[in-house]
Order: C-alpha cells, then structure tokens, then sequence
C-alpha cells in the first residue's frame, strides 16, 4: 500500500524538529518541550484554569505557559472552551487523545523515581499526588479489594475506587468512601510512602474503616534506586 502525507484542507505543519519517521520523534514535537509534559499531567482530571495551571507548576512564566498551551492546542492535545454561568470563566481540557497519553506520564514516572536524583519530598500538585498513586499501586494487591477511597487537599479533592483489580481516579468530592484521607500532599507522601503513620503532626489524618485504610496504604512503595 502506498503511504502518503496527508496535507488536503489542512494548514501547513509546523517545522519538523527530526527528520525521522518514528512515532517517538513526533511525540517529542508534541510534549517534549519544557513544561508541555507537566501541563498534560495537570489536565489529566479534567478542565483547569490557566491560574489553576500556572500555580501548580512552580518556575513557569505566564508567557510560556501561553505558548504551551496555544502549542497543544494547534496539535490537538487540549481544547479550551468557556464554562457555562455562573463559573463563565476560560479552562482547558484535554481532548480525548490527550487523555490517551496518560500511561507515558506513569511509565516515565515509574522509571525516573528509580534515579538516586529523584527528590521525593519536593513540591507537588495534587494532581501529580494521585498519578503517582497509579503510577506506583501494587497491581497484583488490588486484587479482592473494594474500596472507596476519598483524599481531600486543602483546595482539591479526589477519589480513587478499588473495583475488580483496578484503581481508578477523579476528581470530586465524596461523602460515602469508606476512607477519607485528609492533608497536604506532603502529607501524603509521608503517610503512604513513607510509612509514617497517620493522625499524626505532618501526616494524613484518617475518619472511616482503618482497616480499609491499612489495605491501601499497604498497596504502594516507591521502587528500588538504582545501584
């Protein structure tokens, strides 16, 4: 079968960054400039808006994270639409093939927290919090379990249900989990990862079955460093 450049109706392309073929090399184009990556990740629970993403990713300029967002949305990884009264305010949202590229956050996640460089008590947003929980969640562990799980940060919540072997996530409040987590995701990181306990100063408080929070708790480390 012949393979052609698809061009009709379409605006020009940007400049290539690689003459190459392979799908990596574009994927690179699409996410591989600095932030693009982590704007995906902040998108991945739905629509934000640009202040919500600016306060999230520490270090961006309100200029480059424009032509960010301009860029991803031209590539058609994200849309940005209005919200309907009384919010009436400009969010972005991935599109549903952005939402496709949510295991290359994991599978980079998983592997870079193996480096000795990887600081595991630096800042980070909430929604960074609970990709790592699926990025890192014992997989064979989920097995049997069934479970609500309920994280509320003090700006956000989330939600992860155990069903069937799998963990899911969104982002919404939720007053009927069987576990209700409550702290910052310093906090988070010392409680699930760190092993420290809860209720504690520093630490996740806890309200619900502590049994089911024990189960949880116990379904995530963070991988071994390299030598």
């Amino acid at each position: 079968m012949k393979l052609e450049k698809v061009t009709k109706g379409e605006l020009p392309a940007p400049k290539r960054w690689y003459d190459d073929a392979c799908g990596t090399a574009l994927a690179l184009e699409f996410l591989g400039e600095r932030w693009s990556l982590l704007i995906l990740r902040e998108l991945m629970y739905g629509p934000r808006r640009f202040g919500e993403i600016k306060a999230n990713l520490p270090g961006i300029s309100a200029n480059i994270l424009t032509q960010r967002l301009d860029g991803m949305e031209a590539a058609g990884i994200l849309t940005r639409r209005k919200l309907s009264s009384p919010a009436n305010v400009q969010v972005y949202d991935l599109t549903p093939w952005g939402l496709e590229a949510e295991p290359i956050i994991q599978v980079m996640g998983r592997w870079a927290a193996r480096s000795k460089r990887h600081d595991p008590l630096a800042f980070m947003s909430t929604a960074s919090a609970m990709q790592s929980l699926l990025t890192l969640v014992d997989r064979e562990g989920l097995a049997g379990l069934h479970a609500t799980v309920a994280f509320r940060f003090p700006d956000d919540a989330f939600v992860a249900r155990l069903r069937d072997g799998e963990m899911s996530v969104v982002r919404e409040e939720c007053e009927a989990a069987d576990v209700t987590f409550a702290g910052d995701t310093l906090a988070m990181r010392r409680t699930i990862y760190g092993k420290a306990g809860v209720n504690g100063e520093g630490l996740l408080s806890v309200t619900g079955d502590p049994h089911v929070a024990e189960q949880f708790i116990d379904l995530f480390r963070l991988p071994e460093k390299i030598a």
